[in-house]
Protein backbone atom coordinates (compact mmCIF):
# COMPACT_ATOMS: atom_id res chain seq x y z
CA UNK A 1 0.00 0.00 0.00
CA UNK A 2 1.39 3.44 -1.03
CA UNK A 3 0.07 7.42 -0.72
CA UNK A 4 0.83 8.38 -4.16
CA UNK A 5 -0.19 12.14 -2.79
CA UNK A 6 1.52 14.75 -4.69
CA UNK A 7 2.42 17.10 -1.39
CA UNK A 8 4.38 19.75 -3.76
CA UNK A 9 0.71 21.16 -4.42
CA UNK A 10 -0.79 20.87 -1.29
CA UNK A 11 -1.38 23.83 1.60
CA UNK A 12 0.69 23.73 4.26
CA UNK A 13 -2.31 22.39 6.41
CA UNK A 14 -2.57 19.72 3.82
CA UNK A 15 0.98 19.05 3.94
CA UNK A 16 0.85 18.32 7.51
CA UNK A 17 -2.52 16.27 7.47
CA UNK A 18 -0.71 14.10 5.25
CA UNK A 19 2.29 13.42 6.81
CA UNK A 20 0.35 12.76 9.88
CA UNK A 21 -1.56 9.94 8.27
CA UNK A 22 1.90 9.22 6.49
CA UNK A 23 3.74 8.57 10.21
CA UNK A 24 0.29 7.48 11.96
CA UNK A 25 -1.76 5.50 9.84
CA UNK A 26 -2.91 2.98 12.40
CA UNK A 27 -3.54 5.69 14.82
CA UNK A 28 -5.59 7.49 12.61
CA UNK A 29 -7.45 4.72 11.66
CA UNK A 30 -8.73 4.48 15.27
CA UNK A 31 -9.02 8.30 15.37
CA UNK A 32 -12.00 10.60 15.30
CA UNK A 33 -11.67 14.04 12.65
CA UNK A 34 -11.70 16.11 16.07
CA UNK A 35 -8.68 14.24 17.45
CA UNK A 36 -7.00 14.84 14.17
CA UNK A 37 -7.45 18.29 14.69
CA UNK A 38 -6.77 18.74 18.25
CA UNK A 39 -2.97 16.71 17.31
CA UNK A 40 -2.19 18.92 15.20
CA UNK A 41 -4.00 21.95 16.20
CA UNK A 42 -5.92 22.79 12.51
CA UNK A 43 -9.79 23.49 11.90
CA UNK A 44 -11.83 20.15 11.79
CA UNK A 45 -12.82 21.81 8.52
CA UNK A 46 -9.48 21.33 6.90
CA UNK A 47 -9.33 18.13 8.21
CA UNK A 48 -12.81 17.52 6.56
CA UNK A 49 -11.87 19.19 3.41
CA UNK A 50 -8.34 16.79 3.24
CA UNK A 51 -9.62 13.71 1.98
CA UNK A 52 -11.46 14.94 -0.65
CA UNK A 53 -8.77 16.44 -2.12
CA UNK A 54 -6.58 13.30 -2.24
CA UNK A 55 -9.15 11.17 -3.91
CA UNK A 56 -11.61 9.71 -1.01
CA UNK A 57 -15.21 10.62 -0.07
CA UNK A 58 -15.08 11.23 3.23
CA UNK A 59 -13.43 9.96 6.14
CA UNK A 60 -15.19 7.21 6.63
CA UNK A 61 -14.48 6.28 2.75
CA UNK A 62 -10.32 6.61 4.06
CA UNK A 63 -10.85 4.11 6.75
CA UNK A 64 -12.48 2.12 4.36
CA UNK A 65 -10.10 1.66 2.06
CA UNK A 66 -6.79 1.84 4.60
CA UNK A 67 -8.22 -1.12 6.49
CA UNK A 68 -8.03 -3.35 3.67
CA UNK A 69 -5.49 -2.61 2.71
CA UNK A 70 -2.77 -1.83 5.24
CA UNK A 71 -0.78 -4.53 7.22
CA UNK A 72 1.44 -3.55 9.41
CA UNK A 73 3.04 -6.46 10.66
CA UNK A 74 7.09 -8.09 10.42
CA UNK A 75 5.83 -10.38 7.54
CA UNK A 76 4.05 -7.90 5.99
CA UNK A 77 6.37 -5.10 6.05
CA UNK A 78 8.75 -7.77 4.69
CA UNK A 79 6.48 -8.94 2.11
CA UNK A 80 6.45 -5.56 0.50
CA UNK A 81 9.88 -4.96 0.10
CA UNK A 82 10.15 -8.32 -0.89
CA UNK A 83 7.21 -7.19 -3.99
CA UNK A 84 8.78 -4.05 -4.77
CA UNK A 85 12.77 -5.83 -4.68
CA UNK A 86 10.83 -8.53 -7.63
CA UNK A 87 12.39 -8.14 -11.16
CA UNK A 88 15.39 -6.35 -9.56
CA UNK A 89 18.76 -6.56 -8.01
CA UNK A 90 18.11 -6.55 -4.81
CA UNK A 91 21.21 -4.27 -3.57
CA UNK A 92 20.44 -1.73 -6.06
CA UNK A 93 16.90 -1.50 -5.32
CA UNK A 94 17.79 -0.97 -1.27
CA UNK A 95 20.74 1.33 -2.38
CA UNK A 96 18.16 3.77 -4.01
CA UNK A 97 15.77 3.41 -1.09
CA UNK A 98 18.45 4.28 1.76
CA UNK A 99 19.69 7.13 -0.71
CA UNK A 100 16.18 8.49 -0.55
CA UNK A 101 16.04 8.06 3.30
CA UNK A 102 19.85 10.13 3.74
CA UNK A 103 17.91 12.63 1.14
CA UNK A 104 14.28 13.15 3.33
CA UNK A 105 16.54 13.69 6.50
CA UNK A 106 18.41 16.30 5.28
CA UNK A 107 15.54 18.20 3.56
CA UNK A 108 14.52 17.82 7.49
CA UNK A 109 17.51 18.54 9.28
CA UNK A 110 17.27 21.28 11.62
CA UNK A 111 20.90 22.97 12.59
CA UNK A 112 19.17 24.72 15.86
CA UNK A 113 18.39 21.28 16.85
CA UNK A 114 21.67 19.29 15.90
CA UNK A 115 23.89 22.11 17.27
CA UNK A 116 21.84 22.41 20.75
CA UNK A 117 21.98 18.35 21.12
CA UNK A 118 26.03 18.26 20.30
CA UNK A 119 26.35 21.32 23.28
CA UNK A 120 23.86 19.33 25.91
CA UNK A 121 25.97 16.22 25.11
CA UNK A 122 29.24 18.17 25.49
CA UNK A 123 28.31 19.85 28.67
CA UNK A 124 25.98 16.77 30.32
CA UNK A 125 27.55 15.15 33.72
CA UNK A 126 26.11 11.83 32.53
CA UNK A 127 24.86 10.69 29.40
CA UNK A 128 21.48 8.15 29.65
CA UNK A 129 20.51 6.13 26.11
CA UNK A 130 16.93 5.01 26.15
CA UNK A 131 16.62 2.52 23.29
CA UNK A 132 14.27 -0.09 22.67
CA UNK A 133 14.08 -2.75 20.25
CA UNK A 134 15.96 -2.44 16.86
CA UNK A 135 17.65 0.89 18.13
CA UNK A 136 19.82 -1.21 20.87
CA UNK A 137 22.38 -1.56 18.32
CA UNK A 138 22.41 2.68 17.81
CA UNK A 139 22.66 2.96 21.47
CA UNK A 140 25.46 0.75 21.61
CA UNK A 141 27.34 2.66 19.04
CA UNK A 142 26.48 5.87 20.92
CA UNK A 143 27.94 4.41 24.30
CA UNK A 144 30.95 2.81 22.57
CA UNK A 145 32.04 5.93 20.56
CA UNK A 146 31.32 8.63 23.18
CA UNK A 147 33.04 6.91 26.18
CA UNK A 148 36.27 7.69 24.40
CA UNK A 149 35.85 11.35 24.88
CA UNK A 150 35.76 10.72 28.61
CA UNK A 151 32.14 11.21 28.49
CA UNK A 152 30.32 9.18 31.71
CA UNK A 153 27.77 7.22 29.75
CA UNK A 154 24.84 4.46 30.50
CA UNK A 155 22.37 3.00 28.63
CA UNK A 156 19.07 1.99 29.92
CA UNK A 157 18.50 -1.48 29.96
CA UNK A 158 15.65 -1.31 31.96
CA UNK A 159 11.77 -1.49 31.35
CA UNK A 160 8.54 -1.41 33.13
CA UNK A 161 8.36 -0.10 36.73
CA UNK A 162 12.36 -1.07 36.88
CA UNK A 163 12.53 1.55 34.55
CA UNK A 164 12.51 3.31 37.90
CA UNK A 165 15.83 2.08 39.24
CA UNK A 166 17.77 4.20 36.48
CA UNK A 167 15.32 7.69 37.05
CA UNK A 168 16.64 7.70 40.51
CA UNK A 169 20.09 8.23 39.54
CA UNK A 170 19.22 10.97 36.83
CA UNK A 171 19.70 14.66 37.78
CA UNK A 172 19.11 17.88 36.52
CA UNK A 173 22.73 18.04 35.18
CA UNK A 174 22.09 14.94 33.20
CA UNK A 175 20.47 14.14 29.22
CA UNK A 176 18.58 11.21 28.48
CA UNK A 177 18.64 10.39 24.54
CA UNK A 178 15.85 8.95 23.59
CA UNK A 179 15.14 6.89 20.21
CA UNK A 180 10.97 7.05 19.67
CA UNK A 181 10.45 5.19 16.32
CA UNK A 182 7.01 5.15 14.85
CA UNK A 183 5.95 5.86 18.74
CA UNK A 184 6.93 6.67 22.21
CA UNK A 185 6.54 3.85 24.58
CA UNK A 186 5.27 4.33 27.99
CA UNK A 187 8.81 4.33 29.53
CA UNK A 188 9.90 7.02 27.19
CA UNK A 189 7.10 9.22 28.17
CA UNK A 190 7.68 8.81 31.89
CA UNK A 191 11.09 9.82 30.99
CA UNK A 192 9.69 12.86 29.30
CA UNK A 193 7.44 13.71 32.50
CA UNK A 194 10.50 13.09 35.07
CA UNK A 195 12.53 15.35 32.75
CA UNK A 196 9.72 18.30 33.30
CA UNK A 197 9.93 17.33 37.72
CA UNK A 198 14.00 16.63 38.28
CA UNK A 199 15.42 19.62 35.73
CA UNK A 200 17.36 17.22 33.00
CA UNK A 201 17.69 17.45 29.52
CA UNK A 202 16.23 15.25 26.64
CA UNK A 203 17.34 14.73 22.87
CA UNK A 204 14.85 12.39 20.93
CA UNK A 205 15.92 10.68 17.82
CA UNK A 206 12.43 9.79 15.96
CA UNK A 207 11.43 8.73 12.20
CA UNK A 208 8.17 11.12 12.62
CA UNK A 209 8.17 14.46 11.19
CA UNK A 210 5.10 15.43 13.10
CA UNK A 211 4.44 14.25 16.56
CA UNK A 212 2.80 14.89 20.15
CA UNK A 213 5.96 14.99 22.03
CA UNK A 214 7.84 17.48 19.40
CA UNK A 215 6.91 20.37 22.43
CA UNK A 216 7.86 18.04 25.37
CA UNK A 217 12.08 17.71 24.33
CA UNK A 218 14.53 20.17 23.97
CA UNK A 219 15.45 18.56 21.07
CA UNK A 220 14.19 16.47 18.03
CA UNK A 221 16.22 15.46 15.43
CA UNK A 222 14.25 13.64 12.58
CA UNK A 223 15.67 10.71 11.03
CA UNK A 224 13.59 8.99 7.96
CA UNK A 225 12.89 5.22 8.06
CA UNK A 226 10.38 5.03 5.82
CA UNK A 227 6.75 4.93 5.91
CA UNK A 228 4.91 2.87 8.41
CA UNK A 229 4.44 -0.45 6.50
CA UNK A 230 7.93 -0.47 4.68
CA UNK A 231 10.69 -2.77 6.11
CA UNK A 232 12.51 0.03 8.24
CA UNK A 233 15.89 0.80 7.39
CA UNK A 234 18.49 1.85 9.84
CA UNK A 235 20.26 3.75 7.52
CA UNK A 236 19.42 7.50 8.26
CA UNK A 237 19.50 6.80 11.98
CA UNK A 238 22.74 5.34 11.72
CA UNK A 239 23.80 9.00 9.86
CA UNK A 240 22.56 10.73 12.35
CA UNK A 241 24.22 9.14 15.09
CA UNK A 242 27.69 8.98 13.36
CA UNK A 243 27.44 12.91 12.57
CA UNK A 244 26.91 13.61 16.33
CA UNK A 245 29.40 11.51 17.47
CA UNK A 246 31.78 13.67 15.22
CA UNK A 247 30.18 16.47 15.93
CA UNK A 248 30.81 15.91 19.79
CA UNK A 249 34.42 15.12 19.55
CA UNK A 250 34.93 18.54 17.33
CA UNK A 251 33.62 20.09 20.75
CA UNK A 252 36.91 20.19 22.52
CA UNK A 253 38.89 18.54 19.78
CA UNK A 254 42.57 18.58 21.16
CA UNK A 255 41.67 16.97 24.32
CA UNK A 256 39.58 14.45 22.50
CA UNK A 257 42.37 13.69 19.68
CA UNK A 258 44.88 13.35 23.01
CA UNK A 259 42.08 10.33 24.27
CA UNK A 260 42.16 8.87 20.75
CA UNK A 261 46.04 9.05 20.68
CA UNK A 262 46.34 7.19 23.86
CA UNK A 263 43.79 4.30 23.13
CA UNK A 264 46.31 3.36 19.89
CA UNK A 265 49.22 3.65 22.59
CA UNK A 266 47.85 1.27 24.21
CA UNK A 267 46.66 -1.46 21.56
CA UNK A 268 50.28 -1.25 20.48
CA UNK A 269 51.97 -1.51 23.84
CA UNK A 270 49.98 -4.83 24.53
CA UNK A 271 49.33 -5.96 20.83
CA UNK A 272 51.32 -9.17 21.89
CA UNK A 273 49.09 -9.78 25.03
CA UNK A 274 45.66 -8.63 23.24
CA UNK A 275 45.96 -8.49 19.65
CA UNK A 276 43.45 -6.95 17.62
Amino acid sequence: MEFNWNTETMSPSQFKIADYIQKNTQHVLLSTEQEISNSLKISIASVSRFWRSVGYKNFKDFKTQMRTQLEVSPAGKMKNIMRKAEGHELQYHKLTMSVDHLQKTMEHFSSNDFDQAVDTLSRAHNIYIYCPGPSIGLGHLLYYRLSRFGLHIRIIHNNGSELFEDLLHINKNDVVIIFGFVRLLPEAKVILDQANQVGYQTIIITDKLVSDFSTQTDSILFASRGDMWEFHSMIAPTFMVENLIIAVGMKNKQENLERLELLSNLRHQYSDILPR
